[in-house]
């Protein structure tokens, strides 16, 4: 049986916040935007359409409670959700809070300039906002 591993740059690009019943909820380091990425724990999996019936419909739920808790906890006016995979094969699907005049507003968030990365004290708050708002 294979085992699943976290592709190397989803390692390097981003933390774990939390698990879910099917993917782990990570959370990109660039505090140019409130961004996390869903990753399905299932190895060898680079499209939705690979997981089995029952791990589709999970990711579903866990990608609209993720989308709709990251809406809560950050009062954003749009939610971004997107399964790209170009560069990353892994199954990973990103969601994004977006605001009116944020870096590139209404552009992708893809490509636009460098990463930057969260100070440890925004970055600690922002998680406890999540977690809490995922916990109600």
């Amino acid at each position: 049986m294979v085992k699943f591993e976290l592709d190397e740059r989803l390692t390097r690009d981003s933390e774990r916040l939390t698990l879910l019943g099917l993917c782990d909820v990570r959370l990109m380091r660039d505090s140019r935007w409130p961004w996390l990425v869903l990753v399905p724990q299932r190895p060898d999996v680079s499209e939705v359409f690979d997981l089995t019936p029952l791990d589709q419909a999970v990711l579903t739920f866990e990608q609209n409670l993720v989308a709709s808790t990251l809406k809560k906890a950050t009062g954003a006016v749009k939610i971004n959700v997107g399964a790209l995979g170009n560069i990353v094969r892994q199954l990973h699907v990103h969601v994004i809070a977006r605001f009116e005049g944020d870096a590139n507003w209404p552009g992708p968030v893809w490509g636009h300039g460098s990463a930057v990365p969260y100070e440890a004290q925004p970055c600690d708050e922002f998680k406890r906002k999540f977690l809490e708002a995922l916990q109600s």
